[in-house]
C-alpha cells in the first residue's frame, strides 16, 4: 500500500461495527431501555478484521494507561481483553462474572490471579448507561483492585461516560460512538 492508502485501525473498526454490527429494528437493552437499533459490536469483533484492529487498538491503550490487567464484565468485555493480548499488550486478561460461581474456586474474577498492585483497564462492548461497567467495577473495587481506565468499543451516548468517569476516578475513553456508527439515527 502507498501512503495515505492505508487506513487505521479506528477507521476499519469503525467500517467493521458499521457493516457488521449495527442491527436496525426495536430492541430492548441491557438497562431496559427500548431502542430502534442495536450496535451488536460482537458481530464485528469476533470477524477477524474486527478483531484485528480492536487488538491494535486494545492494547496501544492498555500500554498508554501502563495497565497491567485487561477485563470487564463478562460476554461484553471477553473479546476486548482477549484483543489486548493478542495486540501484544503485557497484560493479564479476566472476566468478571455477574454472580460469584457456586462451585469449582467460587471465583468471581476469573482469570490469571490478580495482585493488590495491578492497574486494571476496565473494558467494555458497548455503553448505554454504563451498568455493566459499574458492575464490574465494584467487583474489582471489593476485591481491592484499582483502575487505571475505562475503555469501550463504543459509545451510545445515553450518560454512561459521565456515569463511569464519575464512579471509576478514571478516564473513559470510547473508539467510537453511536454518531459515528450510525450518524443517521433516528433519536440524534
Amino acid at each position: 500500500m502507498g501512503l495515505g492508502m492505508q487506513t487505521s485501525a479506528r477507521e476499519r473498526l469503525l467500517a467493521e461495527l458499521r457493516d457488521h454490527a449495527l442491527v436496525i429494528g426495536e430492541v430492548v437493552l441491557t438497562s431496559g431501555r427500548t431502542a430502534q437499533y442495536l450496535v451488536d459490536a460482537k458481530r464485528a469483533v469476533l470477524r477477524p478484521p474486527g478483531f484485528l484492529a480492536l487488538s491494535e487498538l486494545v492494547a496501544d491503550q492498555a500500554r498508554a494507561w501502563n495497565a497491567t490487567a485487561v477485563g470487564g464484565m463478562t460476554m461484553g468485555a471477553d473479546p476486548i481483553a482477549c484483543a489486548a493480548l493478542a495486540g501484544g499488550a503485557d497484560v493479564k486478561a479476566f472476566f468478571v462474572r455477574k454472580e460469584v460461581k457456586t462451585h469449582g474456586l467460587a471465583r468471581r474474577i476469573e482469570g490469571p490471579l490478580l495482585t493488590a498492585d495491578e492497574r486494571c483497564m476496565l473494558v467494555e462492548d458497548v455503553v448505554t448507561t454504563g451498568g455493566s461497567t459499574l458492575g464490574a467495577l465494584e467487583a474489582l473495587r471489593q476485591e481491592g483492585h484499582r483502575i487505571c481506565g475505562v475503555l469501550a468499543i463504543c459509545d451510545r451516548l445515553a450518560g454512561g461516560r459521565e456515569a463511569i468517569e464519575a464512579a471509576a476516578g478514571a478516564p473513559f475513553v470510547a473508539l467510537t460512538t453511536i454518531d459515528e456508527v450510525y450518524p443517521q439515527r433516528p433519536d440524534r
